[in-house]
């Protein structure tokens, strides 16, 4: 899976019912390279369905791990280059400049601690994270 699958997984979370064509639009693919995408996110099992979300489940928090991170940037890496890595990111929900010894705090969701794992070893490996501490939420309120 690559930034283009998270930024199609991210547009799918948003609407479920989105063309292919709006779907290439939102990643910079064509109609046909966006549904073969999908249909082979489907096929290996990282969509494993639709649904219909009902009014009274949106007050219902969403199901798997919110986390906060913080990221201290290598020194090679700009500002710009790190928010843009983090963009397609369908597991991001925010990411805050911040002061004191940290650059950035990233609020995230992920499903499970294996997608945790995964997810800070590509920001160390790809995303120019030089440090990261991880918290996770374990309640509202």
């Amino acid at each position: 899976m690559d930034a283009i699958d998270s930024g199609l997984l991210r547009l799918l979370g948003d609407n479920g019912r989105a063309s292919f064509s709006a779907l290439g639009r939102g990643v910079g693919l064509s109609a046909n390279a966006a549904a073969a995408r999908v249909r082979r996110l489907e096929e290996d099992g990282i969509i494993a369905g639709y649904t219909v979300r009902l009014a009274d489940d949106l007050e219902r928090p969403a199901e798997g791990l919110e986390v906060f991170i913080d990221v201290r940037l290598r020194e090679s890496t700009g500002g710009d280059a790190f928010l843009a890595y983090l963009k397609p990111l369908a597991q991001v929900r925010d990411a805050v400049h911040v002061t004191g010894p940290y650059d950035y705090l990233l609020h995230v969701r992920v499903r499970n601690p294996l997608e945790l794992d995964g997810f800070l070893h590509r920001l160390k490996h790809d995303g120019g994270a030089a440090q990261t501490q991880t918290r996770i939420a374990l309640r509202h309120g």
